[in-house]
């Protein structure tokens, strides 16, 4: 995870909390910010994408763990 990165700890949450931080993070950020969700609701991996695109935001990086989700998503 790179410094300049807004992180966002959902895990332990089910949806929609996780989407729903990750909107209050973006909405707060600055234009061009980039934001980490980490979240473990396997449902993650359909909602955080399908918001994104709804908000013009850009999914950079996805990946799993051992369930652990992590999404980098920068903010237009």
């Amino acid at each position: 995870m790179g410094s300049d990165e807004i992180v966002v700890d959902a895990r332990g949450h089910r949806c929609p909390v996780p989407t729903l931080r990750l909107r209050r993070a973006l909405e707060r950020a600055p234009a061009g910010a980039r934001v980490r969700l980490l979240a473990d609701d396997p449902m993650a991996r359909i909602d955080v994408p399908h918001f994104a695109g709804q908000v013009g935001a850009a999914v950079v990086e996805q990946s799993e763990d051992g369930g652990a989700l992590s999404f980098l998503v920068a903010k237009p």
